[in-house]
């Protein structure tokens, strides 16, 4: 397994992009979802990871998204479902968490879905060191939503 940062435009970003999107849009009111578009992650403020097999598949991906000079944001973290449960989430946190420290964050900080389906994504944040919060940035604080934090020392 490989992880590096790429472009997202690309055909088969914009594949798995799409099917985050497929999944994520039925489990909760599109109001209360924030997802970033590919043309958005190609903007100077994103980094993109991609995970990509020895065969050279993009098998996931996820992103930092800069907000400030202290805090980063994990945006669109992704694993096709034939790949999920092998590490390789954890593998593109730890992508996304070494760039931060390596900016000078100080804080990582994300959104995801408080309802059922969104347990797999809890999981693999609350096991890579990351606690619940309050609402962060211009986010609404609603049942339909869950925010995380992890302090990163440089």
């Amino acid at each position: 397994m490989k992880i590096a940062r790429e472009t997202p435009l690309q055909d088969d970003v914009r594949a798995m992009v799409a099917a985050l999107n497929d999944y994520l849009i039925p489990l909760s009111p599109r109001e209360f979802q924030f997802q970033l578009t590919v043309e958005q992650m190609a903007g100077p403020d994103t980094v993109l990871f991609v995970a990509r097999d020895d065969a050279g598949k993009a098998v996931g991906m996820g992103a930092l998204k800069v907000h400030d000079e202290t805090y980063g944001e994990v945006k669109r973290m992704f694993t096709d479902p034939s790949v999920r449960g092998s590490g390789v989430g954890r593998l593109i946190l730890n992508a996304i968490e070494a760039e931060a420290r390596e900016r000078g964050l100080v804080m990582l900080r994300l959104e995801t879905g408080s309802t059922e389906g969104f347990e797999p994504a809890w999981r693999i944040y609350e096991r890579g060191g990351f606690s619940r919060c309050g609402a962060f940035a211009d986010y609404p604080d609603s049942e339909y939503n869950v925010f995380y934090e992890k302090g990163l020392t440089p």
